[in-house]
């Protein structure tokens, strides 16, 4: 069995499914936390679209740890356990986000690139925290 069929095995997709359904819809909350700082900054503040964006970004992060661990993934673990995990997910995800606003903010107007941006990011935050940062931690015997 290659490496995607071990990790798909005993997967139960509507759970896959359900969990990313709830995980976007935490996720819009977290994205209109961030969009509101996005603007916020740029438009009352001048503040360029992509330090901005870093900034929201940020907020937005903050927001999603809190509602995934206790609504999407009803995380037991402890917070010394999955708040470093979701922080270094989040640290790659803030690299793609400035990464993907950098480029897009060239040919595109910032707030069109901010919704591809978080396109792109969404994916990559779903799977990484489903599968590593709230997965239930395992008991020696």
């Amino acid at each position: 069995m290659n490496g995607i069929g071990k990790l798909m095995a005993g997967v139960d997709n509507k759970q896959v499914i359900s969990q990313f359904v709830l995980f976007s819809s935490v996720g819009i909350i977290g994205t209109s936390v961030h969009f509101f700082i996005l603007i916020v900054l740029v438009q009352l503040l001048a503040v360029s679209p992509v330090t901005a964006s870093m900034a929201g970004f940020t907020g937005g992060a903050l927001t999603n740890y809190f509602l995934n661990y206790h609504v999407t993934f009803r995380c037991r673990n402890p917070h010394l356990e999955a708040l470093p995990k979701f922080l270094s997910v989040s640290l790659v995800g803030l690299c793609l986000n400035t990464l993907i606003m950098a480029l897009a903010v060239i040919w595109m107007h910032y707030l069109i690139s901010q919704v591809l941006a978080t396109a792109c990011v969404l994916v990559w935050n779903f799977f990484c925290n489903r599968h590593w940062t709230f997965r239930k931690s395992v008991v020696e015997p």
